[in-house]
Order: structure tokens, then C-alpha cells, then sequence
């Protein structure tokens, strides 16, 4: 049985409007630190994957393919790690945003960080986590409110 799920996001406008500052903030952090666009989209739509979050991969598609990213390789991104499509950085990025929603899993996330350091500035990996905690957060608000996807008109 389906229920009516509040929207928290409509609920506390306050706490909401916290949390859309704080995603400026990141994206401001995320572009300081080198990050484009579409890095910054495959992690947030590989995240939003993870979560099953289908208001924010609707959102972070639409954003994607904005930037420039193509439609094969969101198409493969679920799979990343078994394509040649995704540079040493991007697969860095997505292990490590992996690592950040899935945070129990130490092993994993001593890999990911390994591989992050790797490849990545300081600046740029501090990035990558907060894209991915920033994320995370989004996906709960829309995941726990229910916030459906609609066709276009």
C-alpha cells in the first residue's frame, strides 16, 4: 500500500534551503578545485544510481547531457569499472564517491582513496567527497518524501 509521504524538502523550508546553500557551496568548491561539469554530474548521478534515487537521476541526467556528456557512457555508468570509457580521474572519482555513500565498507574505502590519491589533488579529492556527501543528502530528502517523476509536458 502506497502512503502519502510528506516532502520534507516543503515541510522545513528552512533546513532545505540550508542544504540547497550548501550544495552551492560545493559546486563552487568542486569548479575551485578543477572539477568540470560532467566529473561532477557522473558522481552525482553514480551516487543518486547507489541510492536508487530516480528524482535526482532525472535531474543529474538532464544535467549531463547539458555539459556535454553522452548518452553511451551514461548508459554504461552503472558498469563503469568494466568499460575503457572513463578516464583514470573519472574512475577515481566515481570509486571514491562509492566509497563515501558506502562508507562501512573499509576496505573498499581504503582502496578508493588509495586510487584517489593517486590521481587526484588534494583539492580535487576533498572535492569529490563533499559532491558525493552533498548528494547523498539530496537523495535522502527525495527518496523519503517520494518525489515522483513526471513526464514532461
Amino acid at each position: 500500500m502506497s502512503e502519502q509521504r510528506v516532502y520534507v524538502d516543503k515541510q522545513s523550508p528552512d533546513a532545505y534551503r540550508a542544504l540547497v546553500r550548501t550544495a552551492e557551496t560545493v559546486r563552487a568548491t568542486a569548479a575551485d578545485a578543477g572539477l568540470d561539469r560532467i566529473l561532477v554530474e557522473l558522481v552525482n548521478l553514480r551516487v543518486s544510481q547507489l541510492n536508487g534515487c530516480a528524482s535526482c537521476l532525472d535531474v543529474h541526467t538532464r544535467a549531463a547531457l547539458r555539459a556535454g556528456e553522452t548518452p553511451r557512457r551514461l548508459g554504461v555508468l552503472a558498469a563503469w569499472r568494466e568499460t575503457e570509457l572513463f578516464t583514470a580521474r573519472e574512475r577515481a572519482a566515481l570509486a571514491l564517491a562509492e566509497a563515501t555513500t558506502h562508507p562501512a565498507d573499509a576496505l573498499a574505502q581504503d582502496r578508493a582513496y588509495a586510487e584517489a590519491r593517486a590521481v587526484l589533488t588534494d583539492d580535487e579529492l576533498s572535492a569529490v567527497i563533499w559532491v558525493a556527501i552533498a548528494i547523498n543528502a539530496f537523495n535522502r530528502v527525495s527518496i523519503l518524501s517520494r518525489h515522483p517523476v513526471r513526464e514532461a509536458h
